[in-house]
């Protein structure tokens, strides 16, 4: 038996944010000192960077749990099955429902939850609940669902990673035009093995949280006049990047090693999108594990030009368009191993070997 993606779908939010709409904002810096470099400064610093040259922003009618429905409804018509028949809704998220204008999260009920009742799944034996696991958490919620289907708990699963991450960014943070929205959604099934060992092959985990637990967190504004009791999400940028370039290569290398495949056999990396420079540090470290100088050319696809940083969405929706042929010069076929890999808030870090 092996667990197979059978479906995927996506939803990208309609609202388009460019570099030029952030070329005009002040600028503060943690300590809330107004930063006097020019705006459009900072903003070409940054797409250097992180190559980030757009991001999208969900509408104010819709929420994380809404466009995580929309994701899914693709996903299981992409599969085709039928809803009832699921065993576990796995919705992965960082801040539940934030109303656009207010900044608290509402996660009573859980975002899986609502997904259920928005899919209108009556089948009770239909568990739905939600991971936090920062940007790694779509990940983790096909690492966990593997799990269940080998301990015979269920045979279908959605697992979902959805954010709308532009209702908790501080404007006056350069951080904050990293971040966009989004929803990925996946069916998985535990199907037979067809002889061509399709499916997961192998995952791997690990977390640091002694000095790096809180390299993400929730604190208060840049602004020297905000108001101090709103807290909007915060990174500690450079230790991010540090801890990323540092772990991450290894727990790959951890996970392929499991699966027992050899570098060469490597066609495509799915790598959280969190910053261009990052991942392609990452890519560079991984393969000099192997004792490889270069990487084969276009290994990594890339959605964060256009898409930004949208966390636990980022994995899941970069799939599903490399999948449906939606990425220029991306292509998959049947055989190809691949990676999927994030890192996130917490800090967290996994790993997944697929044979697609």
């Amino acid at each position: 038996m092996r667990t197979i993606i059978t479906g995927t779908g996506s939803y990208i939010p309609t609202i388009v944010k460019t570099n030029r709409d952030f070329a005009v904002h002040e600028f503060y810096s943690e300590d809330q000192q107004r930063i006097p470099t020019p705006p459009e400064v900072i903003v070409g610093k940054f797409k250097e960077i992180t190559g980030i040259e757009e991001r999208r922003y969900a509408s104010t009618d819709l929420n994380a749990s809404e466009i995580a429905t929309i994701a899914a409804k693709v996903a299981i018509e992409d599969a085709g099955i039928d809803p009832e028949t699921l065993d576990q809704i796995i919705v992965a998220h960082n801040f539940g429902n934030v109303l656009k204008h207010t900044i608290q999260t509402d996660v009573l009920p859980s975002l899986a939850s609502r997904v259920k009742h928005d899919l209108k799944i009556k089948n009770p034996a239909c568990v739905p609940y939600d991971i936090l696991f920062g940007c790694p958490g779509w990940v983790q919620g096909v690492i966990q669902a593997d799990a269940f289907f080998k301990s015979g708990m269920a045979k279908k699963a959605l697992v979902i990673g959805t954010e709308t991450l532009s209702r908790v960014l501080d404007m006056y943070d350069r951080d904050s035009m990293i971040f966009s929205d989004g929803a990925g959604a996946s069916v998985l099934e535990y199907l037979p093995d067809d002889g061509q060992h399709r499916g997961i092959l192998s995952a791997a985990v690990m977390a640091h949280t002694e000095e790096e637990a809180y390299y993400l967190y929730l604190g208060k504004s840049n602004f020297p006049d905000s108001d101090p009791r709103i807290r909007y999400i915060k990174m500690k940028g450079r230790k991010v990047y540090e801890y990323a370039i540092t772990h991450v290569p290894q727990a790959m290398k951890t996970c392929l090693d499991k699966a027992g495949i050899g570098i060469e056999e490597v066609k495509k990396v799915f790598i959280h999108q969190a910053n261009e420079k990052m991942d392609e540090g990452i890519i560079r470290a991984f393969f000099r594990l192997y004792g490889q100088r270069t990487t084969p050319e276009g290994i990594m696809p890339m959605s964060i030009h256009k898409l930004g940083n949208s966390s636990v969405a980022t994995v899941p929706t970069l799939y599903d368009l490399v999948r449906k042929g939606q990425i220029e010069n991306q292509e998959l076929h049947p055989g190809d191993v691949i990676l999927f890999a994030s890192v996130g808030a917490g800090m967290n870090i996994n790993a997944v070997c697929y044979r697609v």
